[in-house]
């Protein structure tokens, strides 16, 4: 007898979930094999626009805060920067729970994304890029990857540290900024 045969709450939840995430998943791989590798038509891009797009895809998760300290426009695609927030405010959420406090803010060359979470292992900081590479029993492992593709379309770098409050802290830098 299946899952769904017994009518559990529990149990379609949970096929609810994964066939969520699965659908995600196909989503983010279709939209990085569609759109290549480089970023050919850039446009001057507001980040806090792209930010207000991106965390509203996580409208479920009521308790998570964002905290979003002004960064200046990038010359890049809006489509594909809210996609990355998307995974970065996800991984956040999924790691750091429904409370998750995110915080985004600029660099010299660039911007940062860090949260309260429990942070990345250190032995684990330069594998957070790899494809299929999660650390949850329900990841897919692929979010993380997708940021660094878009990352790379746009020319630019990114790394995983730690955040001040403990959690993980994303650094996308080489952008240049206007204003």
């Amino acid at each position: 007898m299946s899952n769904e045969d017994t009518g559990d709450e529990a149990h379609l939840e949970a096929i609810d979930e994964t066939t969520d995430r699965m659908a995600r998943l196909v989503e983010d791989l279709l939209r990085v094999a569609r759109q290549g590798n480089v970023v050919t038509d850039p446009e001057p891009t507001d980040i806090g626009d792209v930010v207000d797009t991106a965390w509203q895809s996580l409208s479920s998760e009521p308790g998570a805060t964002l905290r979003y300290e002004t960064v200046r426009p990038v010359s890049g695609d809006p489509d594909r920067l809210c996609e990355l927030f998307e995974n970065l405010f996800r991984n956040s959420v999924d790691h750091g729970g429904d409370d998750a406090t995110v915080r985004i803010g600029p660099l010299d060359t660039g911007f940062f994304v860090e949260d309260d979470g429990p942070g990345i292992p250190g032995d684990h900081e330069g594998e957070v890029f790899d494809h299929g590479f999660t650390t949850s029993d329900d990841g897919h492992g692929y979010g993380l990857s997708v940021v660094r593709t878009i990352v790379n379309a746009h020319g630019w770098d990114i790394v995983a540290t730690d955040a001040q409050a403990g959690g993980a802290r994303f650094e996308v830098t080489g952008i240049d900024l206007f204003g």
